[in-house]
């Protein structure tokens, strides 16, 4: 696991990851604090979704980014660095350190094309399981679940 590149708060965007090809994460609803958004850019071709937690499409994803994505990409820039976001993506950026203007700008010069939002459900659950974590006692003793993580010390 990478420590983040920068502390982010997370009330706008709590789950954010590059997995399956793809910038994808939950995203907090500005008018209404009891939806959530599923929004992902797939690397290379830069299509995008975002929907409700309800599957139901949201109305600013309408052939562009939508504000959703925008801080879904700037959180990202601010967990994993924005090379490693670019480098993921495969954005081609200028010279120079990019940053998260600069990768949502050139992704959005390529009319980027909507996706389907199939794959907002394994990514929602993913969230929930690790809200499920922050609802445990504190506690020494091994998670079964977790049990294929390395120890982090020896038993004598």
């Amino acid at each position: 696991m990478t420590a983040p590149a920068r502390p982010r708060k997370l009330a706008k965007v709590p789950f954010v990851e590059l997995a399956g090809g793809r910038l994808q994460g939950v995203v907090s609803s500005g008018s209404d604090i009891g939806r959530v958004y599923v929004s992902s850019v797939a690397s290379g071709t830069y299509a995008f979704a975002c929907s409700t937690n309800n599957n139901r499409p949201c109305g600013g994803a309408r052939g562009s980014f939508c504000n959703h994505i925008r801080a879904l990409i700037n959180e990202a820039v601010l967990q994993y660095g924005a090379e490693r976001v670019a480098r993921y993506l495969k954005v081609e950026t200028a010279s120079g350190e990019p940053s998260a203007s600069t990768v949502e700008t050139c992704m959005s010069g390529t009319r980027p094309s909507q996706a389907d939002t199939k794959d907002a459900a394994p990514v929602f659950s993913r969230f929930l399981r690790h809200l499920a974590y922050l609802e445990l006692a504190p506690s020494a003793a091994p998670l079964p679940e977790m049990q294929w993580f390395p120890p982090t010390r020896t038993v004598a």
